[in-house]
């Protein structure tokens, strides 16, 4: 497999891997911008906006944009996170103009049709509402928002239904208008590609572009706090957050490590605990999650509302036993698992465009897959104690619970369990 990289003369970045055993390509501009450049009155217009993207253009009609790229039995999607916004498709390697042609038709030339926005704008309203119904969802942003509160990188991605109810097709356009100019954008092609092509067809469809370069962004700063909602559900829903790192601390990789061993798999910590010994929780587990000046790293737990006077305590525990003795078996097992992870990806042209856009946008270039597996490999025991160590008495955690909640213990004497 072959990465290679060229700046079209308006500082779009255009990056191609060839993958000589499959015959489909797989092309996508991410965009850095996401949930976390809104202000508090257009929150989830970044999200809007990845739908609206594809209800019509000057030339194309939403239908239009389905059938053409279904015509060649491609696919076309989005996502939205908190940093960035991805469009993609895939098609057979033949048809991977007509894929670039779409992509930047819709980023460029998207009208916003009023009677389209308030069908999309239902739509959303509906997704919110799938959401809300969704507790082991929705506890996630209400983690968020506790962990970063005030700030637009706790706020939730789909924004509220008040929020999308009252947006229009100006804040679409002053969104687009603002974040989506050429340094902010990179294109990025997996698969069947030839790159000298794709570079001289994104010159010629990109060339409109803006060239100003990112807006300047507000620093994140995590709190922790208290969010518990009663509510009459079977199940009771407990996220945590404690802080974590962000993407170019040195202990990113040590964090995944150590995230992994307390509580990534079933032979985790949190899981042998929690699960197998006490069976306090049917599903018990951890990850990091990192940004570009910030982290997390989330716990959580689906139990019955009986079992929280106990699982809050051992959850606790486990997170301290980090600090001290490591072992041996137990670090290998969770660098395995990482690094099973990270090559797997290397096998899905999707997954390659997803892992190469974001790393373009973060560090400016995509990371060798030997350089990555090296710094997993690197950390050691002594790593996963000092980071165990940063996460239990950096900053209070951030606790979010749903459902019948009433034997939760308190927030102060849960937070006294750590600093």
């Amino acid at each position: 497999m072959t990465v290679r990289i060229s700046t079209l003369p308006n500082g779009l970045r255009v990056v191609s891997e060839t993958m000589p055993q499959v015959k489909t390509v797989s092309v996508g501009i991410w965009v850095g911008a996401g949930a976390r450049d809104e202000v508090p009155e257009n929150n989830g217009v970044a999200h809007m906006l990845e739908h609206m993207a594809f209800k019509g253009t000057e030339r194309r009609s939403a239908l239009a944009i389905a059938e053409e790229i279904e015509a060649v039995g491609g696919h076309l999607n989005a996502f939205t996170s908190r940093e960035q916004t991805a469009y993609y498709a895939r098609v057979m390697g033949e048809d991977c103009a007509l894929a670039l042609d779409i992509l930047a038709d819709i980023l460029q030339h998207s009208v916003f049709d009023p009677a389209e926005l308030e069908r999309e704008r239902e739509v959303i309203i509906q997704e919110i509402g799938q959401a809300e119904d969704t507790p082991d969802d929705i506890i996630f942003d209400h983690l968020q928002e506790i962990a970063f509160p005030g700030q637009s990188l706790g706020r939730p991605i789909l924004g509220s239904v008040e929020r999308v109810s009252s947006m229009g097709r100006q804040d679409l356009q002053g969104f687009m208008g603002h974040f989506y100019h050429a340094p902010t954008m990179v294109l990025v092609a997996a698969g069947a590609v030839d790159h000298d092509r794709l570079v001289a067809e994104a010159g010629r469809l990109f060339a409109g572009l803006a060239q100003s370069p990112r807006p300047s962004q507000l620093s994140a700063a995590y709190a922790g706090g208290d969010h518990r909602a009663e509510r009459d559900l079977e199940q009771a829903h407990v996220a945590i957050a404690l802080p974590g790192v962000a993407y170019d601390d040195p202990d990113y990789y040590a964090m995944h490590v150590y995230a992994t061993v307390l509580g990534g798999g079933m032979s985790s910590r949190l899981f042998q605990e929690i699960r197998e010994k006490r069976g306090l929780a049917y599903s018990v587990y951890a990850f990091p999650s990192s940004y570009r000046d910030s982290g997390m790293l989330t716990l959580y737990a689906g139990t019955g509302g009986e079992k929280l006077g106990e699982l809050m305590p051992v959850l606790a525990d486990e997170l301290g036993k980090l600090t001290g003795e490591v072992g041996a078996e137990e670090l290998r097992r969770a660098r395995a698992q990482l690094k099973v992870g990270l090559v797997s990806s290397l096998e899905s042209s999707g997954a390659r465009i997803e892992q190469i856009g974001r790393q373009m946008l973060l560090f400016g270039r995509p990371l060798e897959i030997d350089e990555v597996l090296a710094a997993v490999e690197r950390v050691d025991a002594a790593a996963v104690r000092r980071v165990a160590e940063r996460v239990m008495r950096k900053a209070p955690p951030a606790l979010a619970a749903l459902g019948p909640i009433g034997q939760l213990e308190p927030y102060s004497r849960f937070a006294a369990r750590f600093g």
